[in-house]
């Protein structure tokens, strides 16, 4: 298997309402992580210890941490961290929420509350961790590689499973035959699905963990594709379902031999101590959970800036300045000066209509009388007077006398925290969800407990501090005392405070070393690092100048995406010194922390140099032909099929978009520009494609335009992304995306409205912005029409149509996401929707003269514009008449027509909206003075037909450029 949780007694025992504790060694193989021995920290076959909770104990990172010191980890010198990990397998169609534990740096264990499996939401959530005993072993025995760790008196790992590493990696790399394992795909699906059959759900998962790891080979060999890969997870899906809905049919049949979890008790509710003083005094709500992802902080802490001055002021309690700060493991909630009690109120209440009120005789009715039973008043204090409409109703005045803000917080603060919501919330416990699970609650309004109950939890007192220091948890005495409590506990709990903090300790300790931190990791890596921890500790670490030698570009993304170090540069330049600052949690003993983690940057560095250089012996046109093993889409084929569709594309599109000085250039690069698929560099960090791509058509010495234009065909990438700048790496990029939109379109592989697997919305944007941004004129209708000639499947019209209207979409969202009125957006789309560039600009011009109002020219236009549009709606006005001027009988429509004439020799087919009007401005009078005098509909048939001929004429004249129907107000 390829990890502890693909063991049946992880994946299927989780499942139904049966308790399960376990606790196994799971050896795992994972063919992608062969490295033939080289690497310190990567093994295609390690050990994992596996263990399940069910249900969760309450405890559970408690009961981790104190695992990690059984083992000799000393959890107060080693910076310990959980570093949030969303774990899933599609495969399975499980997931879970949780982290990666870091020790120093390194993941050491993977930490998960399991939601759901084979599709199937848990009953009773599980957690699962898995520790890394490799990692953990190396840390204890303070080894820098694998092979060097004490197996047993004498006998080193290396001497136990170095050969056994080298030759498994040369099979999953190298040899493992691809149409063998196809083979073997199928024949286990079939089997599977035969268990199945049987009713035989152990065997039948078996045969899903064979063919798992039979993707797993493939994978390893580079030989699947995007859409083979959905396709592959699709079939290991459904297996996954069917095994899982027959084994809880199974222990249901078997009457659950384990039992059933027990409905999980809630404490007592308790009501709060009276108020020791009516004067206001500060409160304090205090949220404590395991530690939240960073986005779900800044997330929390808006939600309850909004929330609790509007939920003091609904309960009509008085109050000061509310303070809403954070950090991963807690919300707080301040606000000075809290009333003691709620104002008193009064209101007037309407009840039934008066005469529905009393009987004929006089007497109250049940309806008066529920009236008043539900507002606390007697039938004497209700009084019957007229409304605003002159019906009489039944009115009384509610008083409502202030209670206390403990009582009435403690009723109201379970639903604040309740209403917190989250991108992704997880259960925990069946009755509760929350971003990662709740562990403890404060609520004070001075010394006074408000004891609200909430998931299990009643607030008391207790914070807690630091896992790590001497007191982890600690009594708040009063509502004033909770900041100075958290501070000489050393948790930093202001956001603000906190990055600047870290930002001011981080270029200390560039500045140190001779180096600089840029700025622009202010932005997001300095929030991310300011969320992940409460108690910042900076520690500069270095590393061998000779990785310097590898891509610039693949030392940065190690060392800020994978690791959220801070890469230290050289003034004034984008070269980098061979130092890094990390920012640990807590008071840690810093060499320690330092030599930790920059034994794993090593071990990652020393990975991107066994890929670097791996991929430095084969030329990028030599790499290509590798692209034929990885499919792309079955009916569309290999990835190397693309690539040269996307390369046969480049010319139409060339001439299409008035680009031809281009095609030599954009076709070179349209050649390799998948090439860098096929590197292990990029196998490895999928984000780097196009960028390992330009780096090693430099290396080769290939023209820097045609390098430029292989990076740029990945462009953009993602939302914010860089567009392409180059007109080569335009046709290319554009060339890339249509590729797809129209071969998937045709390949039934539209979007849905739940599900996009292929990006095509990704892929129609980035190139609708790619055109736009580089004011490329391009027909897209033409440029539909180029790529499905050279697709290897029929491209029916539907198919064609689909496209243009999804694209076409596409664009109308981006334009509005962009500012521009919808009506704007859409009277341009009616005329030059094709044409992505002249469509944005119109949008945008007819936004700018709509911004002048009704007084403005484009509405002044419009208004007469509208009365020769109207009035050919419905009319039988056949195209081949034509105007004789000999037949017009009045002055009006002679001016009319030679207005008309003036203004249709102006018009051009490309003409700014701006342009248009000026030309169309002078038909404003003769327009008015025509219909003012002139009666269309006359007898004379001859007469009639001309003036009809006329205005159709006149309503035609803006299209092309802007329809003026789709404007508000015509």
């Amino acid at each position: 298997v390829g990890a502890g949780t693909m063991n049946p007694a992880t994946f299927l025992r989780v499942l139904g309402p049966e308790p399960w504790n376990v606790a196994y060694a799971e050896p795992s193989i994972r063919p992608d992580d062969s490295r033939y021995g080289d690497n310190p920290n990567r093994v295609q076959r390690h050990t994992q210890f596996q263990v399940i909770l069910k249900p969760d104990p309450g405890n559970p990172q408690e009961l981790y941490l104190g695992s990690l010191k059984a083992l000799g980890i000393d959890t107060r010198a080693h910076d310990v961290r959980f570093v949030e990990d969303n774990w899933e397998s599609p495969v399975l169609g499980a997931w879970g929420l949780g982290w990666e534990v870091w020790l120093d740096g390194m993941e050491v264990t993977q930490f998960t509350y399991f939601q759901q499996a084979g599709g199937k939401g848990l009953e009773v959530p599980s957690v699962e961790i898995t520790y890394g005993l490799e990692r953990i072993l190396m840390a204890l025995q303070g080894v820098k590689h694998f092979k060097d760790i004490q197996y047993s008196p004498g006998v080193t790992y290396g001497e136990m499973f170095l050969q056994n590493e080298y030759e498994m990696s040369v099979y999953n790399l190298d040899e493992a035959d691809v149409e063998g394992q196809r083979k073997r795909f199928d024949l286990y699906d079939e089997e599977a699905r035969r268990m199945l059959a049987k009713r035989l759900p152990v065997p039948a998962y078996d045969h899903l963990l064979k063919l798992s790891h039979t993707f797993n080979l493939l994978d390893a060999r580079g030989a699947v594709g995007v859409t083979e890969r959905a396709n592959c997870f699709a079939t290991m899906r459904s297996l996954a379902q069917e095994v899982t809905g027959l084994w809880l049919a199974r222990r249901e049949e078997q009457e659950y031999p384990l039992g059933v979890v027990p409905p999980l008790a809630d404490p007592p509710a308790v009501k709060p101590a009276a108020e020791r003083s009516a004067e206001a005094a500060p409160f304090v709500l205090e949220i404590g959970s395991e530690e939240l992802p960073p986005e779900d902080v800044v997330a929390a802490l808006e939600q309850l800036k909004e929330r609790v001055p509007a939920l003091l002021d609904r309960l009509r309690l008085g109050h000061g300045g509310v303070t809403v700060e954070g950090t991963p493991r807690r919300l707080a909630v301040m606000v000075h000066e809290l009333a003691a009690r709620q104002c008193n109120s009064a209101e007037k209440v309407r009840g039934p209509p008066a005469k529905v009120a009393y009987a004929a005789t006089g007497e109250p009715t049940p309806a008066l009388l529920g009236f008043c039973k539900k507002n606390g008043v007697t039938v004497e204090d209700s009084f019957a007077e007229a409304d605003a409409k002159g019906v009489e109703y039944v009115w009384a005045e509610v008083k409502q006398v202030g209670r206390s803000a403990a009582e009435v917080l403690t009723e109201e603060l379970p639903a604040l925290v309740a209403s917190l919501s989250f991108k992704k919330s997880m259960r925990w416990r069946p009755d509760a969800a929350y971003s990662r699970p709740l562990r403890w609650l404060l609520a004070l309004h001075g010394d006074v407990v408000l004891p609200f109950n909430y998931a299990g939890l009643q607030a008391g007192s207790t914070t807690r501090l630091l896992r790590n220091g001497d007191q982890p948890e600690q009594q708040v005495a009063s509502a004033a005392d909770y900041l100075s409590v958290l501070q000489q506990g050393c948790i930093s709990l202001g956001l603000e405070g906190r990055k600047q903090q870290i930002w001011q300790a981080v270029t200390a300790a560039a500045e140190g070393v001779g180096g600089v931190v840029p700025d622009s990791t202010r932005a997001d890596l300095l929030e991310e690092v300011a969320n992940l921890v409460e108690s910042p500790t900076v520690v500069l670490g270095s590393f061998d100048p000779a990785f310097l030698a590898l891509p610039r570009e693949v030392l940065v993304m190690v060392m800020r995406k994978h690791q959220r170090y801070f890469p230290v540069y050289k003034h004034q330049s984008d070269e980098l010194l061979p130092y890094f600052v990390t920012v640990a949690n807590g008071p840690v003993d810093v060499p320690t922390v330092q030599n930790g983690n920059e034994a794993v940057l090593r071990a990652r560095f020393e990975d991107a140099q066994f890929f670097y250089s791996n991929d430095l012996t084969t030329p990028l046109r030599d790499t290509r032909p590798r692209l034929a093993g990885t499919m792309f889409q079955k009916d569309l084929g290999s990835l190397l099929d693309k690539s040269g569709r996307v390369e046969q594309l480049v010319p139409a599109l060339g001439a299409a978009a008035g680009l031809e000085d281009a095609v030599p250039v954009a076709a070179q690069a349209a050649h390799l520009c998948k090439a860098d698929l096929a590197t292990s560099m990029v196998t490895e960090m999928t984000a780097l494609a196009g960028t390992m791509g330009r780096h090693y058509a430099l290396k080769e010495g290939l023209p820097p335009a045609v390098a430029e234009a292989i990076f740029e065909s990945v462009l953009p990438r993602n939302a914010g992304d860089l567009l392409p700048q180059t007109p080569a790496g335009l046709l290319v990029s554009v060339a890339d995306k249509l590729d797809s939109l129209v071969g998937l379109f045709a390949a039934k592989c539209a979007p849905t409205a739940t599900a996009d697997p292929y990006g095509l919305r990704r892929a129609a944007v980035g190139m609708l912005q790619a055109l736009i941004s580089a004011e490329a004129r391009l027909d897209l209708g033409a440029a539909v029409e180029a790529a499905a000639a050279v697709q290897p499947i029929s491209v029916s019209a539907e198919h064609k149509a689909a496209v243009l209207e999804f694209v076409e979409r596409r664009l109308e969202q981006l334009l509005v996401d962009a500012g521009v009125q919808i009506e704007a957006v859409r009277a341009a789309l009616r005329e030059r929707g094709r044409d992505a560039a002249l469509a944005a600009r119109t949008a945008r011009e007819i936004r700018d003269e709509m911004a002048a109002g009704e007084a403005g020219r484009l509405y002044q236009v419009m208004a007469a514009m509208a009365r020769p549009v109207r009035l050919n709606r419905g009319k039988q006005i056949d195209a081949a008449w034509t105007v004789d001027a000999s037949l017009f009988e009045q002055e009006e429509e002679r001016a009319l027509w030679a207005a008309y004439q003036a203004a249709a020799a102006q018009v051009t087919p490309d003409m700014p909206v701006p342009a248009f009007l000026a030309a169309a401005e002078p038909l404003i009078a003769p327009l008015d003075s025509y219909f003012d005098k002139v009666f269309v509909m006359c007898d004379n048939e001859a007469v009639r037909q001309n003036r009809l001929a006329m205005l159709r004429d006149l309503a035609a004249l803006p299209a092309g450029i802007l329809d003026l129907a789709e404007l508000p107000g015509f």
